[in-house]
């Protein structure tokens, strides 16, 4: 997949472990250059040493995109380095307590709302201006990363699940709304990640439950068609697709991306 996206610009809103990781260092592959946000700016630093590797440029801007102003400058600073923003990753997110629905309490669902909501709609709109200037056809694209707690319902996801949801909702109407100025904007909706954080968590359930971290692996992957977890490089090449010139005519569809777990 190298120079799928060859000149292009991308901002990536959310640079943890794992997927974070995954998107920028694939993107670079790609030939990307990387405008990078998150709130720690160490993290930053240390992915955009992986571009750098990889011979592409990166811009690290500490922001907490649930602040206004921080978001605004994200924007100003990202085309006073590049002059252009052809993707936006909105991949930042937080996850309100496992509790069912009715038991979270109400500033908890309103924080989740802002990170995994209102952020992504600010960003989105925040670099709307660029993404439709965008020099090169057929225009800019927008990827919510979602999850396939779209599709569950076990009362500890519920409130995940609210803002996924609202997310996914979002993603759909901006989809209708930017596409008459050329901008796409679509959804990936992985399963659980084969990547550290999940690897830890397995490992916690098979101490838990005096099983092995394997078992713990075959139970959580028996539900899919393939009978594997994809890993963050599987699931950042399909959100870096829908970025890319090959989905030209793709928009306003979620994506799943989960080895077989959920379909018709």
């Amino acid at each position: 997949m190298t120079g799928l996206l060859d000149g292009k610009v991308v901002v990536l809103s959310g640079v943890g472990p794992g997927l974070g990781r995954s998107l920028g260092e694939q993107a670079a592959l790609m030939g990307a250059d990387l405008v990078l946000a998150s709130r720690t700016e160490k993290r930053l630093q240390k992915m955009a040493g992986v571009i750098e590797e990889h011979g592409r440029r990166a811009l690290v801007v500490p922001t907490d995109i649930t602040d206004e102003d921080a978001r605004r400058h994200l924007v100003e600073a990202a085309l006073e380095e590049f002059g252009r923003v052809d993707v936006l990753l909105n991949n930042a997110f937080g996850i309100p307590p496992m509790d069912p629905l009715t038991q979270i309490p109400l500033d908890a669902l309103r924080l989740a709302q802002e990170s995994n909501v209102y952020a992504p709609l600010r960003l989105s709109a925040l670099f709307a201006d660029a993404l439709a200037a965008t020099p090169d056809k057929p225009g800019g694209a927008i990827v919510m990363i979602n999850s396939a707690v779209l599709y569950q319902s076990q009362p500890e996801f519920a409130g995940y699940k609210l803002s996924k949801g609202a997310l996914a909702h979002l993603a759909s109407s901006l989809a209708t709304e930017l596409g008459p100025r050329g901008i796409r904007v679509n959804s990936v909706a992985p399963s659980y990640i084969y990547e550290d954080v999940n690897k830890a968590y397995f490992d916690w359930i098979a101490s838990e439950s005096g099983r092995t971290h394997q078992e713990v692996y075959d139970e959580k992957a028996a539900p899919t068609d393939l009978k594997r977890l994809a890993t963050p490089e599987e699931v950042a090449r399909a959100v870096l697709f829908l970025g890319s010139d090959l989905a030209s005519a793709v928009t306003g569809t979620v994506l799943n991306v989960d080895c077989g777990e959920f379909h018709d």
